[in-house]
């Protein structure tokens, strides 16, 4: 008598990272700011660090620093040195060095959004150059295509008329980052009104961090959304209808029927 196969054991779902990159980046922080955690009388400046000022500048330090250790984390875990993932590395130290600068009302705004301003005028300033910013994502998207996809999109890419495209894409990611970085100053110079370290100032960071986040993420998907419009229209109006630097093989294809070299 054949004996039953032994039922292979069902793969537990993996946590998705959006998920996990939620967790590090804002429920953490937002908890570790929080004077009352959940409502339960936990406070970490307090119980962790001994409270008062010391202990909340402490807390807005860990809370500060624990999304930029996550992301270095998962760079260097995931051995990823992708162009797009290192400027994301860069920007998470750069966060990490202005948790140090120690402001409040004003500055605190401006610091706050830091990365925002500085992420828009590096944008701005290389659509000026020979390799616009927003060239990086696209090289990104490319990189698991085969060797005669990725040539054609290298190929397109030093078009005139796609370049172009490029580089008005690269000019309304910046000027969109930049309108986001305002929006995110406006807001925390309204609402984080108390003193650097104390707990108000610590709860008011937690509260404008976690009614941001949506609105944050839409402007910045405006953005992208924005650039790659204007890159598509760029590259249809070249090589026509259905070619996309999105879609490799595609726009290998538009080529060859054009009788163009993919590579």
């Amino acid at each position: 008598m054949t004996a039953a196969p032994t039922p292979t054991p069902a793969k537990r779902p993996r946590v998705p990272k959006t998920v996990w990159d939620l967790i590090f980046t804002l429920v953490i922080p937002i908890l570790i700011l929080s004077p009352n955690i959940l409502g339960s009388g936990i406070s970490v400046a307090e119980q962790v660090f001994g409270g008062g000022t010391t202990g909340n500048v402490r807390a807005y330090l860990l809370a500060a620093l624990i999304p930029v250790g996550y992301v270095l984390w998962d760079l260097l875990v995931n051995r990823n040195v992708s162009p797009v993932a290192l400027i994301g590395g860069a920007g998470a130290l750069f966060s990490g060095a202005l948790a140090f600068w120690y402001v409040d009302g004003f500055w605190y705004a401006i610091k706050d959004s830091a990365r925002s301003y500085l992420t828009g005028l590096l944008f701005l300033i290389s659509a000026a150059t020979s390799v616009p910013l927003f060239r990086v994502f696209i090289d990104a998207t490319s990189i698991g295509e085969s060797p005669e996809h990725r040539a054609a999109t290298q190929t397109a890419m030093r078009d005139p008329l796609v370049r172009r495209g490029l580089v008005q894409g690269t000019v309304v990611f910046a000027v969109v980052d930049l309108i986001g970085g305002v929006v995110n100053s406006v807001v925390n110079y309204q609402r984080v009104t108390a003193k650097f370290g104390t707990d108000d100032f610590n709860a008011q960071i937690a509260a404008v961090n976690a009614v941001m986040r949506v609105p944050g993420l839409i402007i910045s998907l405006v953005g992208v959304a924005g650039a790659v419009w204007l890159l598509n229209r760029a590259v249809t109006a070249r090589y026509g209808a259905g070619a996309s630097l999105f879609e490799p093989g595609k726009l290998a294809d538009r080529m060859r029927e054009r009788g163009e070299p993919v590579a």
